[in-house]
C-alpha cells in the first residue's frame, strides 16, 4: 500500500533520492563551477532551478494542456512581482513602505492561501464549475511565498537593500536545492552568495557528497523503511491493538523527522556542491528538554521565520488600538503571541482539520511552558542528568501524540477512497488501550513488517529476504540513535564567561570587552532604557555566525546589564535576539538593531 502522504515536494520526478537528480546535479554543477563565467553563474543557475521545476510538474494524468504550466507561470509571475515591490519599497517615502509591504504580504498570503484550501473548499460549491473544481498545487509555493516575505520584510525594515538584478533575485526563490522542502533561507544571506564566483574545490566537493550519502541514507534507508510499517497498521486502525499502534505512531515520528532531516541535509549538500552555505534546519531536536528548546532545533528556518516576522511584531504592536482589549492593554503578553504564533502554524503545515488541531496542541504546549516559567521560575541550567532524561522524555511522549493528528491529516496508510481526518487520529488515541496481550502484539507486528516489504518490492506471498530486511532494519534504527547522540554533543556548549566563541574569536572578545550598548527593557508596562555589555559577541551575532540557544538579560549592577547568552557550538543562520526574565521575553526591534550596527561600525574592525 502506498502512502497517500505528500509533502509539497512529494509525488515528482526528480526528486532527491531519484537517478535523474543524480545526473541532473553533476550536470549542473560542472557548467556552474567549470563552464560558465562569473557574469553568467547565477543566470546558470536559474535556469536549471526552472528546469528542475518543470521537471516536477504536475503529471498529464492529473492535469492537461496549460493546467501543467500553471505552477511555473505562478513562480515567475511572483518572482517579477516580489523584484518589483521590492525595489518600490526601497524608492518610495517611509510612510508609503508600510502600505505597499502590507499590500504585497496580502497578495502573496492571499495566493498561498487560494491553492492551499482551493480544492477543499470550492467543490463545496453547488454553483462551480466542474472544471474548477481542482487546481494543481504548485511545487513548494508555502517555502518560496515565505522566502519572499521575509525579504520584502527586511527592505522594509532597511535591513537589506532592494536587489536591483531580476535574475539573481529569483534564482534566490526558485533554487531547486531548497525550493522542494527548504530551508526557508534569508535573501541577506544567499544574495551576496549568489553575486560572489564559485569554482571547484576539491575538499568542498568531498564534504557535499559525503553530506548526500548521510541524508540520502537517512531518507531511502530509515525514513521510507519506517514508513512501511507505519502504513501498515494505520490503514487498518481498528484491526491493531494498542502496541502495534503505539510503535507504529513511534515510527512515523522519527519517519517524519529522518525523512525532513534527510532532504535538509541532501539540500544543503547540493548547495554545498556549487559553493553556496545554506542553514541548517534540524538539531537533535529529540534531545530538547522543552518546547522551547524542540522548536529551536526542529525546522529550525520556519521556527526562526516564525520569531523574527510574526512573534515579535505581535509582541511590539500597539495594542491599545485593538476593539475591546485596547484600553486594557498597552502591548500583547508574549504568552498570548506565542500560542498565536503556533496555532498559526498549524495552517501552515496542512489545509486540513488535523492541522489545525496538530498546531493548536503546539500553542498549548508552548503557552503552557511560559506559564509554568512564570510560575515556578526558569529551570536550572544545570540539572541531574535522570531530570533532564525524564524531561526529554516527557518532550517525546506529547510530541508523539501530536503526531497523531500529523500523520491521519497528512492521510498515512488511508484507504483508496477514504479520507482520514479527526475523528481516525482519535480513534488512533483510544486504539492504544486496547490489545495488550504480547502474542497480539508479535502477530501483528510481523505482519506489518511482511505485508509493508512485500507491498515495496513487490514479492510474493513469502519472501526469503523478509527476515534479514528486519534484522537490518533494527540495526540502523540502533545506528541512528547512535549517530544522533553523537551529533547533540557536538550542539552542546561550553560556557566561556557568558559566550562561547571560537579561539580567534574570544581573543578579539578580550580586547574590546570594554563596549556598552543602549538597549530597551519593558518592565511594568514601561519603556526602560539599560545598557548591555556586549562586546564582540553582538558583531558575532549580527553577522549570523553563531545561532542562539539561550539567551537572558542579567544585571551586573550600577544601571549595567549583560547579554548572558550560551550560543551553539557549530556555524548557522543566527539572529540577535535579547530574552528577558520578566514579563516580556523578545527584544528585536529596530531601535535595538540600530544601537548594535551604530556600536559596531565604531568599535569592531572587521574579523
Amino acid at each position: 500500500m502506498r502512502a497517500s502522504y505528500k509533502k509539497e515536494r512529494g509525488g515528482f520526478r526528480v526528486s532527491f533520492q531519484s537517478f535523474s537528480y543524480f545526473a541532473f546535479l553533476p550536470l549542473v554543477a560542472f557548467a556552474y563551477l567549470k563552464l560558465a563565467p562569473k557574469r553568467f553563474q547565477t543566470g546558470l543557475l536559474l535556469a536549471a532551478s526552472l528546469l528542475f521545476y518543470w521537471f516536477n510538474r504536475p503529471s498529464a494524468a492529473q492535469y492537461g494542456g496549460l493546467w501543467q504550466a500553471l505552477p511555473l507561470a505562478l513562480l515567475c509571475a511572483s518572482c517579477v512581482f516580489v523584484w518589483r515591490l521590492g525595489l518600490a519599497i526601497q524608492a518610495a517615502a517611509p510612510p508609503r513602505r508600510g502600505r505597499l509591504l502590507a499590500f504585497g504580504a496580502a497578495l502573496l498570503l492571499l495566493v498561498l492561501a487560494l491553492f492551499k484550501y482551493y480544492n477543499l473548499v470550492l467543490p463545496l460549491l453547488p454553483l462551480a464549475p466542474g472544471a474548477l473544481h481542482s487546481l494543481p498545487f504548485p511545487l513548494g509555493v508555502s517555502f518560496y511565498t515565505f522566502a519572499a516575505l521575509s525579504y520584502l520584510i527586511d527592505v522594509r525594515r532597511g535591513d537589506l537593500p532592494a536587489e536591483r538584478s531580476l535574475v539573481g533575485l529569483a534564482a534566490f526563490l526558485c533554487f531547486f536545492g531548497t525550493i522542494t522542502a527548504g530551508p526557508i533561507c534569508r535573501a541577506r544571506l544567499i544574495l551576496p552568495q549568489l553575486k560572489a564566483e564559485h569554482r571547484f574545490e576539491a575538499a568542498r566537493t568531498v564534504r557535499a557528497l559525503q553530506l548526500f550519502a548521510l541524508g540520502l541514507f537517512k531518507k531511502v534507508a530509515v525514513a521510507d523503511v519506517l514508513l512501511l510499517f507505519a502504513q501498515q497498521v494505520f490503514g487498518d486502525l481498528s484491526g491493531h491493538g494498542g502496541p502495534a499502534l503505539l510503535l507504529a505512531l513511534v515510527f512515523y515520528t522519527f519517519y517524519l523527522y529522518f525523512d525532513f532531516v534527510g532532504y535538509s541535509e541532501m539540500a544543503r549538500a547540493s548547495a554545498l556542491l556549487l559553493g553556496l552555505d545554506i542553514p541548517e534546519n534540524f538539531k537533535t531536536p529529540f534531545f530538547a528538554t522543552n518546547f522551547s528548546g524542540f522548536w529551536s532545533r526542529w525546522h529550525i528556518s520556519l521556527s526562526s521565520w516564525l520569531q523574527d516576522y510574526l512573534f515579535t511584531p505581535l509582541v511590539w504592536a500597539d495594542a491599545s488600538r485593538l476593539p475591546l482589549v485596547g484600553r486594557r492593554v498597552s502591548r500583547l503578553s508574549p504568552v498570548f503571541c506565542v500560542a498565536v504564533v503556533f496555532f498559526l502554524s498549524g495552517f501552515w503545515h496542512g489545509s486540513t482539520l488535523p492541522f489545525v488541531v496538530w498546531g493548536l496542541l503546539q500553542a498549548v504546549y508552548r503557552a503552557g511552558e511560559e506559564l509554568l516559567h512564570q510560575r515556578l521560575g526558569k529551570p536550572k541550567k544545570r540539572a541531574p542528568a535522570r531530570l533532564l532524561w525524564a524531561k526529554r522524555g516527557a518532550v517525546f511522549c506529547l510530541w508523539v501524540f501530536s503526531m497523531a493528528f500529523f500523520a491521519m491529516g497528512s492521510g498515512v496508510g488511508q484507504p483508496a477512497g477514504a479520507q482520514y481526518g479527526v475523528a481516525e487520529a482519535f480513534a488512533l488515541l483510544a486504539g492504544l488501550f486496547r490489545g495488550w496481550a504480547p502474542g497480539r502484539f508479535a502477530a501483528e507486528s510481523w505482519q506489518a513488517v511482511l505485508h509493508g516489504y512485500l507491498s515495496a518490492h513487490g514479492g510474493g506471498v513469502r519472501d526469503r529476504r523478509v527476515e534479514p530486511f528486519a534484522f537490518t532494519t533494527n540495526y540502523v534504527q540502533v545506528w541512528c540513535y547512535d549517530l544522533e547522540s553523537h551529533t547533540n554533543k557536538l550542539f552542546k556548549t561550553s560556557r566561556i564567561g557568558s559566550v562561547e566563541l571560537s579561539e580567534a574569536a574570544w581573543e578579539h572578545q578580550e580586547a574590546h570587552s570594554e563596549g556598552f550598548i543602549d538597549a530597551f527593557r519593558m518592565h511594568g508596562g514601561a519603556r526602560r532604557r539599560v545598557r548591555l555589555e556586549l562586546g564582540t559577541l553582538a558583531y558575532n551575532l549580527l553577522c549570523e555566525e553563531y545561532p542562539l540557544a539561550e539567551r537572558d538579560v542579567k544585571p551586573l549592577g550600577r544601571g549595567r546589564w549583560s547579554l548572558d547568552t550560551e550560543v551553539a557550538g557549530m556555524a548557522g543562520v543566527g539572529r540577535f535576539v535579547v530574552g528577558l526574565l520578566d514579563d516580556i521575553r523578545i527584544v528585536d526591534s529596530p531601535e535595538l538593531t540600530g544601537y548594535i550596527r551604530e556600536y559596531i561600525a565604531a568599535n569592531t574592525p572587521k574579523m
